[in-house]
């Protein structure tokens, strides 16, 4: 048997040498070229919180590391580190990842000059390395990336003449290269939104030759001063009422420009999104996030038929389409559309979800935005969420269902420890975690809480979630934190083993009212083949499984304080640090005061009642 394993693993290893051989990814040493670049870019970065702690140079393939996304081809497509608080340099060998799309470094202490190899990426989307210290000039090869809509070397120390090139990026729709130390003329850009406040060298007098800058101020690009500067020559009269004629022009152009605006926008029903207008109702895209005309998604879910739709839920219904591309994904239609936040709102929050950028967390494609609608578009799910996936056939194992937790852990820990701002998820259960082509755990509905609250005067306090998920504090205060993310993930660990849905499972047991004291009494009477899904029978690891109850117990403990951090649940998921952290909470709760202590069961009563303030909010959110 162990001789059939071995030829099994070596003919698998032999299959991804050849498949990578064959796409061109390995050297003739058999080195995959992707883990090179990779493992040179940690080389000359110092990274003082080891988030690539995990890169490896004897891997096959980088798809498995932190903050690499890759294809189903095994490509990698995004890197993301932002806030992470690298420094060093960044290495030219970032020009072997020919298949990255988004790069993410903004928010570091990288310094040293911006690589010229980075133009070698045709297929960049998006290039985000604000924030940095970045320095001397930006090398003309950025000009080669056609394919660049979204670029932002802001708030580095970027010096010289903008490179000419970056005039012939005609994909780009947003450019920000403020409070730099650039010189010299501006080029006219083709980007339709674009920003450089902040470089007081550029233009100083206003009648330097080529200087475009000047040309700018119409549209909103304060380059230097707040006041035109004229150039210098006869008589101060003629200054002033030339100076005032050219403001006069300006006001009334402005009022003009302002009222075929509004009337364009009555006429055609359109929004703006970050300044990019929807001339000619062309398709207008932000970095990696692809603005949708409604026409054209009323098309791909056949008028948002009923039988297109793939679930529901507190966020508004969610339908399949297929686009004109033969590309299918899932639309989400939010509710009271016209209610939520104003166009500036949404706008900021659809683009902090579209930078939320990793393997386990489900990628924004697109969005549309009407007067009266608002629907995000995101890459279609096979095999849907995993509350659907373990009531069907056939059965997920246990090995699926470890992963799934472990997948799941690292999606809710990019977004607590990794991401920029930090995103609370307010609603973790599995019906919110989705399931790709190979069954990998992908987290949703990120954000949209925070994006519908700004319907709200009282963002704070609005309650959002499932009952039997919410977390004890939230439900009484409605003040939420990573560590509510955390309580539900505990339950979510509990579903993966029964194969039930949190109030289901207690029930179950006829343990109304008291299903973590269930759980945790099943535990100590070491019963728990009562908690298993029957439909696994005996194959499940009985060690693995006492690990991941207790990890559930520990998530699930009533103080907030008390809650390990998801990077801690993390790790003890992954066999790290799990015993001491048990035995810790033991002798915690061994030195409570019983008599004057509430049990569990009245602490967590309210959560599995059927009152009817409980139907009322059973499903504030549902599965996509």
């Amino acid at each position: 048997m162990a001789m059939i394993r071995r030829e099994v693993c070596l003919c698998f290893v032999a299959f991804l040498c050849l498949w990578s051989s064959a796409n061109g990814l390995l050297s003739s040493k058999g080195v995959n070229f992707e883990v090179q670049a990779l493992m040179g870019i940690k080389e000359l970065l110092k990274d003082p919180h080891g988030v690539l702690e995990n890169w490896d140079a004897d891997s096959v393939d980088p798809c498995s590391w932190t903050m690499v996304t890759c294809s189903p081809e095994f490509l990698v497509t995004a890197l993301g580190t932002p806030s992470q608080n690298l420094s060093g340099t960044l290495s030219p060998s970032i020009g072997n990842l020919t298949n990255l799309e988004i790069l993410l470094l903004q928010n570091n202490n990288i310094t040293g000059p911006i690589p010229a190899e980075l133009g070698k990426l045709s297929k960049l989307q998006t290039l985000d390395l604000s924030n940095n210290f970045f320095n001397e000039e930006i090398p003309p090869s950025l000009g080669h990336l056609g394919d660049l809509q979204y670029m932002r070397l802001n708030n580095n120390s970027l010096t010289g003449a903008f490179p000419l090139s970056l005039a012939s990026m005609t994909k780009l729709a947003f450019l920000d290269l403020s409070y730099n130390n650039f010189s010299g003329p501006v080029p006219r850009f083709a980007a339709k939104s674009f920003n450089i406040v902040g470089n007081p060298l550029i233009c100083p007098t206003g009648s330097e030759p080529d200087c475009n800058g000047t040309t700018l101020m119409p549209m909103s690009m304060n380059l230097n001063s707040s006041e035109p500067t004229l150039p210098s020559g006869g008589p101060k009269r003629h200054k002033i009422a030339l100076a005032f004629g050219l403001s006069l022009g300006c006001l009334c152009l402005m009022a003009l420009g302002f009222g075929l605006l509004l009337w364009w926008r009555q006429r055609h029903n359109q929004q703006i999104f970050f300044d990019v207008k929807d001339r000619h109702h062309e398709e207008v895209s932000l970095g990696n996030l692809k603005r949708f005309q409604f026409r054209e998604l009323q098309i791909a879910t056949n008028n948002f038929s009923s039988k297109s739709i793939l679930g529901k839920g507190g966020f508004g219904n969610v339908y399949k389409g297929v686009l004109q591309d033969g590309s299918v994904v899932a639309v989400k239609r939010l509710k009271d559309g016209n209610a939520i936040g104003g166009e500036i709102q949404f706008q900021t929050e659809v683009e902090m979800i579209s930078l939320a950028v990793h393997r386990n967390l489900l990628r924004l494609y697109g969005f549309c935005m009407t007067p009266t609608e608002r629907l995000l578009v995101y890459p279609y799910m096979s095999n849907g969420s995993v509350a659907s996936r373990l009531k069907e056939k056939p059965v997920l194992d246990w090995g699926t269902r470890k992963r799934i937790a472990l997948g799941a852990g690292r999606g809710l820990l990019y977004l607590h420890e990794q991401c920029d701002p930090k995103i609370i998820h307010r609603d973790v259960k599995a019906a919110n975690i989705l399931l790709d082509d190979y069954c990998e755990a992908v987290v949703g509905d990120f954000g949209l809480a925070k994006l519908l609250d700004h319907q709200d005067s009282h963002v704070t306090t609005a309650v959002r979630g499932t009952v039997g998920h919410i977390a004890p504090e939230y439900l009484s205060t409605g003040q939420s934190s990573d560590k509510t993310d955390v309580f539900g993930f505990g339950i979510l660990l509990l579903e993966l083993i029964t194969g039930q849905r949190a109030l289901e499972f207690g029930k179950a047991a006829n343990q109304k009212g008291a299903m973590l004291d269930w759980v945790k009494k099943i535990h100590q009477e070491k019963k728990l083949e009562m908690l298993v899904d029957k439909d696994l029978k005996s194959n499940y690891d009985r060690i693995e499984l006492e690990e991941m109850v207790q990890v559930a117990l520990l998530c699930t403990q009533y103080l907030p304080s008390h809650r390990p951090k998801m990077s801690e649940v993390v790790r003890m998921l992954e066999g790290d640090g799990l015993a001491e952290r048990w035995e810790a909470s033991q002798r915690v709760e061994s030195t409570k005061c019983k008599p004057h202590e509430f049990s569990a069961s009245d602490r967590y009563s309210d959560l599995t009642d059927d009152s009817s303030l409980l139907v009322q909010a059973m499903e504030l959110s549902g599965p996509r």
